[in-house]
């Protein structure tokens, strides 16, 4: 039976949410931090390195959110893939706290062959009341589609023809599923061949919030100069699978504004696997806007 539109609307929370130091010392690592250098992300990856201070990944936030998922009903999980993502944070992430989550399912879209349902979700930090971080995430399902909703919108424009100002490589683990699923993602897509051969994929794949963390790092990096303080808002379209193993080329395209747009392909055969990408810095950035 399609999915049921009457999902729009539909709440979940608050929900606490609450982590530690070692939380984003492990998040920075299932995203490859310090894989390739050891000693080139100290930062994100130690905490009693002589002069450095520990820091978070602005998107440990979906990370965060993540709890406040909202139940989509009896739908076939093998069917489910990762559509889209936005991140957009309110203030640097604290290296410890809690947060309360609400979330709310904000769009559901007949796309035919499939069916895309929206959630955004609010993080507030219990400390001090004040939002740290609000994510938008949207899933696809296969055969769920023809309940008659309205199609949706386009996501942002295409990155430039012109050749990037940056391009930035890492390259993903054989392990790499296996150490991103301790963040709390357990779904077996990403470890369970037999799960994964039902969804159409001869192997497991790995998670895009995992692909999207390696992205993100490349942004803060080459945009935000390694300062997660100047991370502001980042989106992107998930368009194919990764699997552990694959090594990825991030291009980045810069603007007289500040922000940037980007393209993550992997280098095997040029697939795009993330497209439509944009990146704003917090400096100058409008946080109270939907979509970066």
């Amino acid at each position: 039976m399609p999915l049921a539109p009457d999902l729009l609307g539909t709440c979940s929370g608050p929900v606490e949410y609450s982590w530690t130091r070692d939380d984003v010392l492990l998040y920075a690592l299932a995203v490859g931090a310090g894989q390739a250098d050891p000693t080139a992300e100290l930062a994100f990856t130690t905490e009693n390195t002589e002069g450095v201070s520990t820091v978070v990944l602005p998107t440990y936030a979906a990370i965060m959110t993540r709890v406040g998922a909202v139940p989509l009903g009896d739908v076939d999980r093998t069917k489910l893939v990762h559509a889209e993502q936005t991140v957009r944070l309110h203030a640097p992430l604290p290296v410890e706290g809690r947060v309360r989550v609400t979330a709310e399912v904000t769009g559901v879209f007949d796309k035919g062959s499939g069916a895309i349902v929206e959630t955004t979700c609010g993080a507030v930090d219990t400390a001090t009341d004040t939002p740290l971080a609000t994510t938008i995430g949207s899933v696809f399902l296969r055969g769920e589609g023809g309940f008659g909703g309205p199609r949706g919108g386009s996501s942002a424009p295409p990155v430039p023809e012109t050749a990037p100002d940056e391009v930035v490589r890492y390259a993903t683990a054989p392990n790499q599923a296996l150490l991103y699923r301790l963040t709390n993602d357990r779904n077996p897509l990403h470890s369970d061949p037999a799960f994964a051969g039902r969804g159409g994929y001869d192997r497991p794949i790995l998670h895009g919030m995992c692909t999207y963390g390696f992205t993100a790092r490349a942004l803060l990096h080459t945009v935000c100069g390694g300062d997660p303080a100047r991370f502001g808002a980042m989106s992107g379209r998930f368009t194919a699978p990764v699997f552990p193993g694959d090594e990825l080329t991030v291009s980045i395209w810069r603007d007289e504004a500040g922000e940037a747009r980007f393209r993550t392909t992997r280098d095997r055969d040029g697939t795009v696997v993330i497209d439509r990408g944009r990146l704003a810095v917090a400096e100058g950035w409008d946080l109270s806007s939907r979509h970066p």
